[in-house]
């Protein structure tokens, strides 16, 4: 008996190691004075997909603090990059090469200054749009062709520049859409890794209702 449930068990363990895997990466600056700004949205959203899959993010492995679960049978690793977001292409090429992940299966989330606070926008590839983040992860990598997870954190009011805006925290009255924002980030990588990408695009694209 206990050798047919050790043989049991092995085949459960080769049948896990054979799963697909994902890896979800929010963009971000470390340290607590970023923390609650608008550039660090992605650390936001991965944060809450851990609390969703019950993953501790305790783990530091490539300049990366990360956390590992089951979802659908598929292995999923969530990041956060611990360099600055201009450099975050060296954790998320690291991380690729170590686990052996296609491109396809990545999944990066950033904040987006084009975008209203409210929208969720997924693409399959593309151009950074001078998000510093992204622009170091197509370097590093040597290719556009990646899925990303945009979330609008809106223009800067007035004559404020940008690169002062989005170190800014949110407001409190920006709460509420906030977390609705990140909970539709929730949801729309739960689809991707389960479903696919067409599918996640075609149910979260745009701006909440």
């Amino acid at each position: 008996m206990q050798y047919l449930q050790r043989m049991l068990s092995g085949k459960d363990q080769m049948e896990q190691d054979q799963s697909p895997v994902y890896l979800i990466v929010g963009l971000g600056n470390p340290g607590r004075e970023y923390r609650q700004t608008r550039h660090n949205i992605g650390f936001m959203a991965i944060d809450a997909l851990a609390s969703t899959l019950n993953c501790k993010l305790t783990k530091v492995q490539f300049k990366a603090i990360i956390g590992s679960s089951l979802l659908a049978n598929n292995k999923i690793i969530l990041a956060k990059p611990q360099t600055f977001m201009n450099l975050s292409g060296q954790a998320v090429s690291s991380l690729m090469h170590f686990y052996k992940i296609p491109p396809q299966h990545l999944m990066i989330i950033n904040d987006d200054i084009d975008l209203p606070l409210g929208t969720v926008r997924i693409r399959p590839a593309g151009g950074s749009a001078g998000q510093k983040g992204i622009e170091s992860i197509i370097a590093r990598l040597g290719t556009q062709d990646f899925p990303r997870l945009r979330l609008g954190i809106g223009r800067p009011p007035g004559q404020m520049m940008p690169a002062d805006y989005v170190l800014q925290s949110f407001s409190s009255g920006e709460s509420e859409v906030l977390k609705a924002v990140l909970d539709r980030a929730v949801e729309a990588v739960k689809l991707f890794v389960c479903e696919d990408l067409d599918a996640a695009m075609n149910k979260f694209n745009g701006r909440l209702g």
